[in-house]
C-alpha cells in the first residue's frame, strides 16, 4: 500500500463519528420535494411541449411503453449530471482527505459536505422512485436494484440519527455514497445510449459503437466499484459491527450483478446492430448486383432485329 492510500485509510478511520447534516431529520420533506420537481418538469415541461418541439415525430411515432422509457432517460440523465456536479468535491473530500461531514462546501459558508452528499443521495434515490412509479415496463433486476438502493440508502441515513448505537453509521453512509458515484458512472451513458437508438434507429454502425461503449464503461465501472468497496470495507475492517461486515459483501454483489446484467444487455444490443448492418450491407450487395444485369445505357439485344 503506497503513503497515499495508507494516509486515506488513516484520516478515514480517525474521523470523528458525528451526524451527516442537519439537514438528515428532513429526509422525508427533501425527497418528497424532489419527487414533486421530477413531476412537474415531466408533465409540464417535458410531456408539455419541449420532447414534442425537439424530437418531433420520432418522439409521437412512439408507443406509450417507448415514450414513458424515453423521457425518463432524459430525466434520469440529467439529474445525474446535475449530482456529480454537487457531490463529487464533497465526496472526494470526505472518503480521502481530513474533511468531514460538517467541513463548510465553501470557505466561511454554511452549506456542509454532509449537506451536499444528504441531498445528492435523496436525488439519487428520487429518480430510482421516479423510475418504479412512471415507467410501465422494467426488467426484475432493475426491480430489485432500484428496491435495494432506495432502501439501503434510507437505512444508513435513518441510522445516522442515532449515533450512540450505531457507531459505523458514517461509514455506511460513506459505502453508499460510493456506491450511489459508481452507478451513475455506470449508468449516464446507456441513458445516451438508450436516447441516441430511439433518434437514430437505422444507423447500425454508429449505433453499434455506443452500445460497445456503454458495455465497457458499464463493466469497467463495475470492476473499480469493487476495488474501491473491497478497500473501504477492508481498511474499515475494525470499525465495522458484525451484522455489516455479513451484510456489505452481499449488497455488494447483489449492485454488482445488476450491472454486469446490464453490461450483457448492451452487448447483446451491440451485436444484434452487428447483425443489421451485415444484413443491410448483403441487401445493398444483391440490388447492385440485379442492378448491373439491366444496363440501361445499352439497347436491349432484341432492338437490334428491328
Amino acid at each position: 500500500m503506497s503513503l497515499s492510500q495508507k494516509a486515506s485509510t488513516r484520516d478515514l478511520k480517525n474521523k470523528p463519528l458525528e451526524s451527516i447534516s442537519t439537514l438528515a431529520p428532513f429526509s422525508s420533506l427533501i425527497i418528497s420535494i424532489i419527487l414533486v420537481i421530477l413531476f412537474l418538469t415531466r408533465f409540464y415541461i417535458l410531456e408539455g411541449f419541449l420532447i414534442k418541439r425537439v424530437y418531433g415525430q420520432t418522439y409521437l411515432n412512439l408507443n406509450e411503453t417507448n415514450r414513458r422509457g424515453f423521457i425518463n432517460h432524459h430525466i434520469a440523465g440529467f439529474t445525474k449530471a446535475l449530482i456529480v456536479i454537487f457531490a463529487v468535491y464533497p465526496f472526494i473530500a470526505v472518503t480521502f482527505s481530513e474533511s468531514t461531514f460538517h467541513t463548510s462546501f465553501a470557505h466561511g459558508g454554511k452549506v456542509t459536505m454532509g449537506d451536499m452528499l444528504l441531498v445528492s443521495a435523496q436525488m439519487l434515490m428520487g429518480i430510482y422512485i421516479f423510475e418504479l412509479l412512471y415507467r410501465v415496463k422494467l426488467s426484475p433486476v432493475a426491480v430489485a436494484h432500484h428496491i435495494g438502493t432506495i432502501l439501503v440508502g434510507q437505512f444508513a441515513i435513518a441510522i445516522s440519527l442515532r449515533l450512540e448505537s450505531e457507531p459505523d453509521a458514517d461509514f455506511e453512509f460513506i459505502m453508499c455514497t460510493a456506491w450511489g458515484a459508481f452507478d451513475i458512472i455506470s449508468e449516464f451513458l446507456p441513458h445516451i445510449a438508450i436516447i441516441l437508438y430511439r433518434v437514430y434507429p437505422d444507423r447500425h454502425s454508429f449505433l453499434g459503437r455506443v452500445f460497445l461503449s456503454s458495455c465497457i464503461i458499464t463493466a469497467g465501472g463495475t470492476l473499480c466499484e469493487t476495488v474501491l468497496i473491497m478497500w473501504l470495507f477492508g481498511s474499515l475492517w475494525s470499525r465495522w459491527q458484525i451484522a455489516f461486515k455479513v451484510v456489505t459483501p452481499l449488497l455488494h454483489t447483489a449492485f454488482c450483478t445488476a450491472q454486469i446484467h446490464g453490461s450483457l444487455v448492451f452487448w447483446r444490443m451491440h451485436k444484434r446492430q452487428k447483425k443489421y448492418l451485415k444484413e443491410v450491407e448483403e441487401d445493398k450487395a444483391m440490388w447492385e448486383a440485379s442492378s448491373s444485369d439491366f444496363d440501361l445505357s445499352k439497347p436491349p439485344k432484341a432492338a437490334l432485329f428491328v
